[in-house]
């Protein structure tokens, strides 16, 4: 089979390999189409833990199961699905289990015509999305599922601010917050992007990059009952203070550095929960699967590539050019 092999740090190919042969309890699925995270890029660097080499990246994948292992029903067999990247998450709600992993590393991930995995990833495709839309969906739609709804528990009508809209996660987490009712707004350093969000229900936008945003922002359209954030660094400064009273700040990255000064002060005095969140459990995968089913969601295909140009789907992740998921198509 195809697929794209990282041989080590910045040393990425397109080569053939084997084709994965299913394991007690595993399923192969052909890929129709793979997504691109900031995770992968991160791993191509050496910037990631755990690294090992070599190693098929890719998390996100939406494909047709074509075969299956000793003790799975044949009835997968033809069967569309999309692969949950969260493994071996546990019993837990509240918290992930030491051996937890992610799809992509350290087991051979979805950039690649074939990967085998636990038929207990699966879940049906929502017959409404079509298979670039399906495979944006896994890794980033649970990330921002499980901030939303199971660490913040966003309610309806609650005002809520996405930082750094155009990411995957974060439009994510814009379409899934005006799906249940609440009021979202979002920050960028693009205009274009704000633009973008309005049409997806953002109430509001702000550019970060403007001396004095988040006073005048806050004046005109918080204090906000949830923050999401997976930048961190100074900026997140500015997220205390557009927070109000007894409100939630959850965030999932830190893609700007630890927070250099943090304001403990502000937050004791005003109430605040700060949350963190990484990826999600099964539990959280099913649910967020349902609800993008019932609301009818479209992910957001930022960019579509071939899998022989895959370097080229990297280099737009790395440039932080994109508007949502950035899609690897591999099968017709």
């Amino acid at each position: 089979m195809k697929a794209v092999v990282l041989r080590g740090v910045q040393d990425q190919i397109i080569d053939t390999l084997p084709l994965p042969n299913p394991a007690p309890g595993e399923v192969l699925v052909r890929i129709h189409a793979a997504a691109i995270n900031h995770r992968d890029v991160w791993i191509r660097n050496g910037q990631y833990a755990g690294l090992k080499f070599p190693i098929v990246p890719g998390s996100d994948g939406a494909g047709v199961v074509c075969e299956v292992g000793p003790g799975v029903d044949a009835s997968w067999v033809d069967r569309p699905v999309i692969i949950n990247p969260s493994f071996d998450w546990g019993t837990d709600q509240k918290v992930q289990e030491p051996r937890f992993t992610i799809l992509g590393l350290p087991h051979d991930g979805t950039l690649a015509e074939f990967v085998r995995v636990p038929v207990t990833q699966l879940a049906p495709k929502p017959t409404h999305l079509d298979w670039a839309e399906a495979a944006a969906l896994p890794l980033a739609g649970l990330t921002a599922y499980r901030a939303l709804f199971s660490r913040a528990q966003t309610k309806s009508h609650e005002k809520v601010l996405i930082s750094g809209i155009g990411a995957g996660t974060a439009v994510f987490a814009l379409q899934f917050a005006a799906a249940a009712g609440a009021i979202p707004c979002v920050t960028s350093s693009s205009p274009e992007k704000l633009r973008r969000a309005q049409d997806l229900g953002a109430r509001a936008g702000a550019l970060y990059t403007k001396a004095g945003w988040a006073r005048e922002f806050g004046e005109h359209h918080g204090p906000f009952d949830v923050i999401v954030d997976s930048a961190g660094g100074a900026g997140f400064a500015d997220l205390v203070d557009l927070a109000a009273p007894g409100g939630r700040i959850v965030f999932f990255g830190a893609t700007r550095g630890n927070v250099p000064d943090f304001p403990q002060r502000k937050v004791f005095w005003k109430q605040l929960s700060l949350l963190g969140s990484t990826m999600g459990s099964e539990a959280d995968f099913q649910a967020m699967v349902a609800f993008v089913a019932k609301h009818a969601i479209h992910p957001v295909v930022g960019a579509t590539f071939s899998l022989d140009a895959a370097a080229d789907a990297f280099a737009l992740m790395e440039s932080g050019g994109q508007f949502g998921k950035i899609v690897v198509e591999i099968a017709a």
